[in-house]
């Protein structure tokens, strides 16, 4: 995992979030990558990251059970540049 849970973490500011009924479109201008966000709370969960002063902190905030697929789909928006260090 390339997550860091003592850091904070953004949308990185050349994506945009497309909104769909399964969740978000995430698209990076600057690799052209497309992601698909599968989930409208993990939308939420992303828009809001560089709310929190780490990732640690913005996981205590999800319902009981969901932390393990969030991380997962968080770990593969970092390794596709969607999400970045910094808040």
């Amino acid at each position: 995992m390339a997550l860091d849970l003592d850091k904070p973490y953004r949308l990185n500011p050349s994506v945009a979030l497309r909104p769909e009924p399964f969740g978000a479109l995430a698209y990076h201008f600057g690799n052209r990558k497309l992601s698909f966000l599968k989930a409208p709370d993990l939308v939420e969960f992303v828009k809001s990251l560089g709310t929190h002063p780490s990732l640690r902190v913005a996981l205590t905030e999800l319902p009981d059970g969901r932390a393990p697929s969030f991380l997962k789909a968080l770990d593969s928006l970092v390794a596709t540049d969607m999400i970045v260090e910094g808040s």
